[in-house]
């Protein structure tokens, strides 16, 4: 029997991908459930022209689960999110980017290995999904692949993110902790979440059996595409360097030494990190024209490492110097 406590609410927002959002609600109709669980959709549409309305009207017509659509009108992924979860009805939500395609399980594993662990939040991997004239260079480069781990791995906040995660909503009593409008415009506003619940004691787990796959278009079979997400990934991480003090450090300068404690750490970690930027840079210029002669697939890794670096200096000293895709 299925419990009336076991819903999940997936939750999508969607940018003028019209398609490849109808390709996902086709995916999602017929997850494998095994009576554990009941699940629904909810769409949140982040474009002005509301480009994904009439795609999910058709698919209320003829869906086999519940999918509501609302619509935000400010360009933001962290107001696009936190409008999802204020209209999840599941004690659980789950998200899956716009491009991302699941497999008929991805839900049950999610869910079991949550269960299972009795943890906060599961995340799954995220694997490319190249179309026929994908050139070798990129699928040789694995720019499009990430870091995998064995199911149960205990994460740090550093290695999250929302393409393919459940969590429990308990997570969104407190709405100081939702998704950080700050970050709504340059990214790493899911990292930015995940990290202040890491500091509150939450735990997340990895289940490598929750697969989504990763629709590769033709636009991001480019060099500067790959160079300008790295960027833009480095300035998000930047930014959250530099807010870190302003955003923990007021509280806990009132509890004796502890506010200090927490000062030195962060302005440590800080250091640490535009250091490490720095000399990366600095010992990868020299050389750049060298690798050239590597080869495509590791001359654009190459350039795109040394783009994220560059984001992180540029971004904690406040030059974010590309957004979130428009």
């Amino acid at each position: 029997m299925q419990s009336e406590t076991n819903r999940i609410t997936v939750c999508i927002c969607t940018f003028k991908r019209p398609q490849m959002l109808s390709n996902l609600l086709s995916k999602l109709q017929y997850q494998v459930t095994e009576n554990l669980f009941t699940y629904s959709a909810v769409v949140v549409d982040n474009d002005t022209n509301q480009s994904a309305r009439e795609t999910v009207n058709t698919w209320q017509d003829k869906s086999a689960i519940q999918i509501d659509y609302y619509f935000e009108s400010e360009q933001n992924i962290a107001l696009a999110r936190n409008k999802a979860v204020e209209n999840a009805t599941g004690n659980f939500i789950a998200f899956i980017d716009d491009d991302e395609l699941p497999t008929g399980s991805w839900l049950l594993n999610l869910y079991k290995t949550l269960m299972k662990h009795s943890v906060d939040a599961v995340l799954g991997p995220v694997k490319p999904h190249y179309p026929e004239m994908t050139p070798d260079w990129l699928i040789k480069s694995k720019l499009c692949e990430r870091p995998e781990h064995k199911t149960g791995t205990i994460l740090h906040w550093g290695q999250t993110r929302t393409g393919n995660v459940i969590l429990n909503k308990r997570l969104f009593e407190n709405k100081n902790l939702w998704f950080d409008p700050a970050f709504g415009k340059t990214g790493g506003e899911d990292t930015i979440f995940f990290k202040k619940h890491h500091e509150n004691g939450k735990t997340f787990v990895w289940c490598n059996e929750a697969v989504v796959y990763e629709t590769v278009p033709p636009e991001r079979c480019t060099k500067i595409f790959h160079i300008r997400k790295n960027l833009r990934i480095g300035c998000g991480v930047g930014e959250n360097l530099r807010k870190q003090e302003a955003e923990f450090c007021p509280t806990d300068r009132k509890k004796n030494n502890r506010g200090l404690r927490n000062r030195i750490i962060i302005l440590l970690s800080q250091l640490f990190l535009l250091c490490k930027s720095f000399i990366w840079i600095i010992l990868t210029v020299i050389p750049l024209p060298l690798v050239v002669f590597c080869g495509k697939a590791y001359y654009v890794r190459f350039l795109a490492k040394l783009s994220y670096n560059f984001g992180v200096i540029s971004g904690f000293f406040g030059f974010v110097v590309i957004r979130y895709r428009s």
